[in-house]
């Protein structure tokens, strides 16, 4: 059995392309039931986030896991697989572990180096844990990436500038507007990634915020941290949208919805009654949700900026120094590596206990045929003649074990494990008994990082 990875990204597909595979939580969890209904799929999860769907399988053969999985994603986006399959990409195997830690470390990311992925990440891997659509290989792929990301950010400066996709739109935005500071800011969405643009908002200087939300609940809570660091705030439900757009400066957008919630009347409102133009007081939008929040039309009105995902992943703030880049890749390189090397260990541990357990039983029958030959050996005879069986069965078996452990590490190692069942005739069936215990004996996802949710992108 391989990893397999079939994803679309912000590197493949356009944002139109993008908001026709965009997944929910609910979706998602639909979306590897489907594909783990095929007999081909032991293991799935799903990555899902702004600029990527991913799905991340265990399957027995190559082109019949491709097929089932493009075929459910093609069904679910309501796209033909001809048209899917001309921005998907495919990696198996060592290239799909290869692009997970990548992506864990922010290097795939539209702004190279940030570290809400991360947190991503970990989200796609507990939640298919919760659903109980992990084993053994995906639940060590994704607990190996956490570890890379981790690594990743904390010996190189791939971060250093602190970069998000909130940061950078937000600087294009300063930059647009001739600064941000004394203006009145409009957040809509009160999530993670609200939270993050109503920091950087504070950071840049505004005014007077205002936090459009659907659930006033969650707006409040956001205005009240907010008022804690010194700025106005006030919180609006969205049927009060347009009357926020009046009297915004600079809008940030950054819902989980399914469809565009700052619409062409919303803005052509906001422009009639701010008197704004090209010159006069534009108004500024970031456009950070996926599928887009904005209605694309806006972008084509007078005295209307608008920033978006396909827009900042082109600017130069977005892209980490390349001596840094270059020293993640190498970290990713020797990460990839040792867990390849790992990996075909952990494959011929199974055989080596069994082989073990096989001279075990062995021992232990010859020491009851002794005993049925010689029933009136003394007590401290029969103890040692053990002692020493069973040490000379040990002295034996380790120098073997041991080096058919190292050579498993190397490539094409998985052969020195065939070759352990062919010479000494081990049952497959007590093999993969073996592995099941040490499979259900998976220890629990650490809790140490976390960062963002579904709604912050990458």
């Amino acid at each position: 059995m391989s990893i397999l990875l079939f994803g679309v990204s912000h590197r493949s597909a356009p944002v139109s392309v993008l908001e026709q595979l965009s997944i929910d939580e609910s979706d998602r969890n639909k979306i590897i039931e489907r594909v783990l209904q095929s007999p081909l799929v032991t293991e799935a999860m799903v990555l899902s986030t702004c600029n990527r769907v991913e799905v991340y399988a265990v399957v027995d053969a190559f082109h019949g896991g491709l097929a089932v999985i493009g075929q459910v994603l093609s069904d679910y986006s309501g796209m033909s697989m001809a048209d899917l399959t001309k921005y998907a990409y495919v990696r198996y195997s060592e290239a799909a572990v290869e692009h997970l830690f990548s992506v864990a470390s922010g290097l795939d990311s539209a702004v190279v180096g940030e570290q809400q992925v991360l947190g991503q990440v970990r989200r796609a891997y507990t939640s298919a844990e919760a659903n109980r659509t992990v084993g053994r290989v995906l639940h060590e792929l994704a607990q190996r990436a956490l570890s890379v990301g981790k690594r990743v950010h904390s010996e190189t400066a791939i971060d250093s500038a602190g970069v998000s996709v909130v940061s950078v739109a937000l600087g294009m935005a300063d930059r647009k507007g001739g600064g941000l500071t004394g203006k009145t800011a409009v957040v809509v969405g009160a999530g993670s990634m609200g939270a993050l643009s109503a920091t950087h908002l504070i950071r840049a200087g505004v005014d007077h915020i205002l936090v459009v939300n659907r659930s006033s609940a969650r707006g409040q809570r956001l205005v009240r941290k907010i008022r804690d660091a010194g700025v106005r705030a006030q919180a609006l439900t969205l049927d009060r949208l347009a009357d926020a757009l009046a009297d915004a400066d600079v809008v940030v957008s950054c819902t989980g919805a399914v469809s565009p919630v700052v619409s062409l009347a919303d803005v052509h409102h906001a422009l009639a009654a701010g008197q704004r133009d090209e010159t006069r007081r534009p108004l500024l939008i970031c456009d950070l949700g996926m599928p887009r929040d904005v209605d694309p039309a806006v972008a084509g009105l007078p005295g209307v900026w608008v920033v978006d995902v396909d827009r900042i992943q082109h600017e130069p703030a977005a892209h980490a120094a390349a001596g840094d880049v270059d020293e993640a890749r190498h970290i990713v390189a020797a990460e990839v590596a040792a867990y390849l090397a790992g990996q075909r260990m952990a494959e011929v541990t199974p055989t080596v206990t069994a082989l073990r357990q096989r001279a075990a039983d062995v021992v232990e029958a010859e020491l009851l045929r002794l005993e049925n030959r010689l029933p009136g050996l003394e007590s401290a005879q029969r103890e040692e003649v053990a002692r020493t069986v069973r040490r000379v069965v040990d002295k034996l078996l380790h120098a073997p074990t041991v080096r058919i452990k190292q050579l498993a590490s190397a490539p094409g190692g998985d052969s020195y494990a065939e070759a352990l069942r062919e010479l000494f005739e081990l049952d497959q069936t007590a093999i993969d008994s073996v592995a099941a215990v040490a499979a259900a004996e998976l220890p629990a996802v650490p809790m140490g990082f976390d960062a963002g949710t579904q709604q912050s992108a990458e």
